[in-house]
């Protein structure tokens, strides 16, 4: 498809899905209606994140210079009136994410990846003068960079063939091992990690809850690694490496504009809910699930 049928395509599904999400309740208890709808604006933020514009204000210049025959109220709105709506709706992206995974996707629960990504608030020379979420943020080790940086990790759990089920936003001195109890809290089945999973204890622990957690042997050089060793499962768990590839590169997931845990929360939201909507329709089309770029010609 083209973008403008992807655009349109996007609409139908989200403007079907949200008055489901909300069971019929108003949204707002009093005031004028906003001049763009709800799923108009949702919409945009689905699509705008699909094209790399990780900046409130690039969506919106966007829309409004080459989209206005499909939005034609964007005229009319002004860029705080829009970032505000946008940002008000998180709970409704998080509801139509859930709906997404639980009514219209088939996945396979009882076999799962989980691993964590992380997502540095500021430079890491300036962290030490650095105001936004403070408090909250932290320092920790990006493995994959090997620094430490200044922010927060998004933990994640994939279940099979690719579909990201749960996500949980912690700081960044959490370890993998802390936050996989309440990741998989709820869940059964086979888990997949890497060597920060190799925790004997809360295998032992999440086995007990119907969770078997297999991780790698933490010293990969020792003698005894072989014996963990499965370069079947090793090409199994390295599934969630590209989802991750894929919020970093398209969604610039790392690039946290966000001065709050209020807008942060809606950015990590609308790039999940993007990412499950690609999701869909690939597995309508019978295509490759994660292959995002045939979706538009």
């Amino acid at each position: 498809m083209n973008l403008d049928d992807f655009i349109i395509t996007c609409f139908c599904l989200i403007d079907e899905m949200v008055p489901m999400v909300t069971k019929g309740k108003r949204l707002r208890q009093r005031g004028p209606m906003p001049q763009l709808a709800d799923s108009e604006v949702i919409t945009m933020e689905v699509v705008g994140t699909y094209l790399g514009l990780s900046q409130d204000q690039e969506v919106f210049d966007y829309f409004r210079h080459h989209s206005r025959h499909f939005f034609p109220a964007m005229g009319q709105v002004a860029r705080t009136t829009f970032v505000r709506q946008a940002a008000n709706l998180w709970a409704v992206k998080e509801r139509l994410w859930c709906w997404l995974r639980d009514e219209l996707i088939s996945y396979d629960s009882g076999m799962s990846i989980v691993d964590s990504v992380p997502l540095p608030v500021c430079r890491f020379a300036r962290a030490p003068w650095c105001v936004r979420f403070r408090g909250q943020a932290s320092y920790g080790k990006d493995h994959a960079d090997r620094q430490t940086f200044y922010g927060f990790r998004l933990h994640a759990q994939l279940s099979w063939p690719g579909l990201l089920t749960r996500v949980f936003l912690a700081p960044a001195n959490e370890a993998d091992g802390e936050i996989v109890p309440l990741l998989l809290e709820g869940t059964t089945g086979v888990v997949l990690g890497d060597r920060n999973y190799w925790l004997p204890d809360l295998q032992a622990f999440l086995r007990t809850k119907g969770i078997v957690l297999q991780a790698p042997l933490r010293k990969a050089h020792s003698p005894q690694a072989a014996a963990y060793h499965s370069s079947v499962l090793g090409r199994v768990r390295y599934l969630i490496d590209t989802v991750f590839g894929q919020l970093t590169d398209r969604c610039r997931m790392k690039r946290v504009w966000a001065r709050d845990l209020w807008h942060l929360r809606n950015r990590l939201l609308r790039c999940l809910l993007m990412h499950t909507i690609c999701f869909f329709f690939n597995q309508q089309d019978a295509a490759p699930y994660l292959q995002f770029d045939r979706l538009v010609a």
